[in-house]
């Protein structure tokens, strides 16, 4: 870095493209956050960008890294503004209370909540405290002193209530993820009336490539704007496994549209496992798909590479969904 410094202050290209060459060969997780920190204060978006994917790709060893403590606030924040960090919020906030500590000492304030607060500053902001599980809220930032009171009781209200009370911290989910948001509708044409009286709504799918889904399209009311309470889940059939599931919300205005509900992570589909893709829905009687498709392809934006969906029915009681009809008509992926 000493001599990256002097190529640039002395303006020598060839000098400074083998600096950049030779750190960019040795960027590892554990000094990718320093790496990173040089590379902002150099002006090289290029070994900057390297630095970031390196993060991405491994955020839970980098942040447990000893260099991680040493960046500087932007820095920090440049990171906890990505979506494609891969670790749980949870963890992720640990860090950057680690961060806010090694950065009172350096700025000679003692260890108070008072102090933590203040040189977080928007960091602080950044964090995705929906993501979180309610035990995990409760266990850690709601008794940590980093968050007011009446922060603490509002993000408690956002995880017990439905429908949600608005909160002031994104609830899009952190994920490793490349590319292009996708999704499939598996219906032609869309009807009313679909009713709920505590049952599933059920439909068994597999695919033929590896995929990440990250939610549902569900159909809402026939009668007007609407608030439901939903809970989503994705089974594995022969394991009998839930792999994802949240107890969340959602608003409709009324039309036939559909409704994004969102995990709050990405759960991994694999190629040629059977999966059950579920939702328990609250509230008035909706719109529902008919007409519905038994094989639906997907081309990638990006590569042209088609993935199949397969669907088929679920034995049992499934509140009527099918193949042919009703609800949960899309679902939400990355490639």
């Amino acid at each position: 870095m000493t001599t990256l410094y002097t190529a640039k202050k002395y303006a020598v290209p060839a000098l400074e493209a083998h600096c950049v060459e030779f750190l960019t060969k040795h960027l590892r997780a554990d000094n990718a956050f320093m790496l990173l920190t040089q590379a902002r204060l150099f002006d090289e978006p290029q070994l900057a960008s390297l630095c970031l994917e390196t993060i991405d790709k491994n955020t839970i060893d980098a942040i447990s890294a000893e260099g991680f403590t040493d960046v500087d606030l932007d820095t920090l924040c440049a990171v906890l503004e990505r979506d494609t960090l891969s670790i749980r919020e949870i963890r992720l906030f640990t860090g950057m209370v680690r961060w806010a500590e090694a950065e009172c000492q350096r700025q000679q304030l003692p260890l108070t909540s008072g102090s933590k607060q203040k040189v977080l500053g928007k960091a602080k902001t950044l964090i995705r405290f929906p993501l979180m599980s309610i035990e995990e809220f409760a266990a850690g930032p709601a008794q940590s002193g980093i968050l007011s009171d009446r922060e603490v009781v509002n993000l408690f209200l956002h995880f017990t209530l439905n429908p949600k009370p608005r909160v002031d911290y994104v609830d899009r989910p952190r994920c490793c993820l490349r590319g292009k948001e996708c999704s499939i509708s598996r219906f032609q044409q869309v009807e009313s009336r679909w009713g709920y009286s505590g049952t599933s709504d059920r439909i068994r799918f597999s695919v033929t490539r590896r995929l990440s889904v990250v939610g549902f399209g569900l159909y809402g009311s026939i009668h007007g704007p609407t608030d439901y309470q939903v809970n989503i889940q994705i089974i594995e059939n022969e394991k009998n496994v839930t792999l994802g599931q949240n107890d969340t919300g959602f608003c409709c205005d009324g039309t036939a549209n559909t409704f994004r509900v969102m995990f709050k992570e990405p759960i991994e589909i694999l190629p040629k496992v059977s999966y059950t893709a579920c939702a328990t829905l609250k509230g008035p009687d909706s719109h529902y798909g008919t007409k519905g498709l038994r094989k639906v392809i997907h081309e990638s934006p990006t590569t042209g590479i088609n993935t199949y969906f397969v669907f088929f029915n679920v034995p049992g009681n499934n509140n009527g969904t099918s193949v042919e009809d009703g609800q949960i008509p899309e679902i939400i992926f990355y490639t």
